[in-house]
């Protein structure tokens, strides 16, 4: 595991880019379909977007704060839940499933719940529940991807957690790096985490000085000259991608 961990100073760098400039290194790097489970399929809320990204490791957990019978058939959940979260290497990014889904009848998020988990080495959640205490929580430095927003907590109890779930879309399993921001999440397999920062360097760097400054060098240029200089910027671009990623077809 130790070896699929990147360095305190790669997280660091990789929250310096947008989601979809990260997605655009890693779909580079993986070997079969970009459009994999690996990012959001639903639309998702970012209640904190004036924070930046959010990066770290995938702890999950599943709740229902319709049903006040969880608390009931394990007392001890929460303390064993946090023990769980507590035991994880962070930075944490704790992903929950919340079985009232689309209904929303409880936060499970607010800032309590959020100051705690930020204790235990969690930079933030992605719901698809709902959550609370929106200043509150942005003003403990706790990131939170929501579905939206509700007043009460309702019967807010673990129910199981280190396990499969499933939000907006995606199935998610615990481990796996993500990356996420106001345009949504990518869970970046296990296996593929060490060459994703390279790669979005790359495709950063290639669309800053290919594609980018032609569409926008305009001045004085007719038609004809402005779309000659993207085409040729385009193919550009493409031989780059494909001398660094040895790709063929498209690229």
């Amino acid at each position: 595991m130790s070896k699929l961990r990147l360095s305190l100073g790669e997280l660091l760098e990789l929250k310096r880019w947008n989601t979809p400039t990260i997605y655009n290194g890693w779909e580079q790097i993986t070997g079969a379909d970009p459009a994999r489970d690996c990012f959001n399929l639903e639309g998702v809320r970012d209640f904190m977007p004036q924070m930046g990204p959010m990066v770290g490791y995938a702890a999950t957990v599943v709740c229902e704060p319709s049903d006040p019978g969880h608390s009931k058939a394990n007392p001890d959940g929460w303390r064993e839940y946090r023990q769980y979260i507590a035991a994880e290497p962070g930075p944490k990014i704790v992903v929950v499933q919340d079985l009232d889904k689309p209904r929303m009848i409880g936060a499970w998020w607010g800032e309590v719940n959020s100051t705690t988990h930020k204790a235990l080495g969690c930079v933030g959640s992605i719901t698809d529940g709902s959550i609370r205490d929106v200043d509150e929580v942005a003003g403990v430095g706790f990131k939170l991807l929501a579905r939206g927003t509700c007043v009460g907590h309702a019967h807010c109890w673990p129910v199981r957690w280190g396990c499969e779930v499933e939000v907006f879309g995606r199935r998610i399993l615990p481990g796996p790096l993500i990356h996420a921001d106001q345009h949504g999440f990518l869970a970046i397999p296990k296996g593929e985490e060490a060459k994703v920062l390279e790669a979005a360097r790359f495709m950063d760097t290639n669309e800053c000085t290919t594609v980018i400054p032609a569409a926008r060098d305009s001045a004085g240029k007719t038609s004809e000259q402005i779309l000659r200089n993207i085409d040729e910027a385009e193919k550009a671009f493409r031989a780059a991608v494909r001398k660094k990623f040895e790709r063929q077809g498209e690229w």
